[in-house]
């Protein structure tokens, strides 16, 4: 039997579903999921094995305006990811009609190419008749290879969109262990799952200035100790993320804890302190420090 492999890169606007489709095709939690925009920062790879494939999944930051230095690394890095892919997955959110953010994902897309497939998200929201009508606005825009009306939140289509990336693969070989689902380590994992919770707890009453490092992580026999800093970039903002009394921090040390401890399988102590970090958003250094890269 052929082995196929290859890498798919999903790209698309803020809050249109990629993580959620990620974890969705990968079948267990490898991407942070909010309601808020500009949620994935990083370029996250995810590993799925198949019966005959092996499929490298990048999950990139919503493509946006970049007003500071950080937002700049994001796009760079979401727009990067179309060089060298076997398959594109360009994900729009079917609910709305195409923007100016979604013809400049169009515009900057490689001409002439056979492998670019258009998701049309959040299907379960519309009518039969509105998909319709949404799929034909695309086509005049641009010559998908492939278009999947889906939902990444239900499941609708997902099986099929997955067969039709292995019918595109080239035949190769398999790149990582079966039991490989992600390329970052669990140190990542863990700062994106509390940096996670901050944007659920938090609401709409912090913007997006919260970082999260994980300085010290020790392991014992029946446990493991976790120390992270989140860090903010105004004073004021730290009394936001500790709340009353100190008790929104609890409450996001405690849903982060919980979260943890299902996906390693090990009782967790979970220590969270806050830094202020002035403007770490435009700070090259400190950025640097968190894996945004120019390459």
């Amino acid at each position: 039997m052929s082995f196929y492999s290859g890498f798919v890169s999903i790209i698309g606007r803020p809050n249109v579903g990629k993580s959620t489709l990620i974890n969705r095709i990968i079948g267990e939690k490898v991407a942070i999921v909010s309601d808020k925009p500009q949620t994935t920062r990083n370029r996250i790879q995810a590993i799925r094995n198949y019966e005959n494939a092996q499929v490298i999944f990048l999950d990139t930051p919503g493509i946006h305006k970049p007003l500071y230095r950080m937002n700049q690394y994001m796009l760079k890095s979401a727009m990067s990811s179309l060089a060298g892919m076997d398959v594109i997955l360009v994900m729009m959110d079917a609910t709305a009609p195409p923007g100016k953010g979604d013809q400049y994902i169009l515009d900057n897309l490689p001409k002439g190419e056979e492998k670019i497939f258009l998701l049309l998200n959040k299907v379960d929201l519309m009518k039969k008749d509105k998909i319709l009508s949404r799929i034909i606005e695309y086509n005049e825009k641009y010559n998908f290879a492939e278009v999947f009306p889906i939902s990444a939140l239900t499941g609708d289509k997902v099986r099929e969109l997955e067969d039709t990336i292995i019918d595109y693969l080239p035949e190769g070989p398999k790149y990582f262990e079966d039991d490989r689902v992600t390329e970052y380590s669990e140190h990542f994992l863990a700062s994106e799952i509390i940096r996670e919770k901050i944007l659920w707890i938090t609401h709409d009453e912090l913007p997006y200035t919260t970082a999260v490092q994980i300085e010290l992580w020790e392991e014992a026999k029946n446990h493991e100790r976790i120390h992270a800093v989140i860090y903010v970039e105004k004073e004021s903002q730290k009394g936001i993320v500790i709340g009353k009394k100190g008790e929104r921090l609890k409450q996001i040390g405690t849903e982060a804890r919980l979260e943890l401890e299902k996906i390693f399988g090990v009782k967790i102590y979970l220590n969270l302190w806050i830094k202020v970090k002035y403007k770490w958003r435009d700070n090259e250094v400190f950025l640097r420090e968190f894996g945004y890269k120019d390459d």
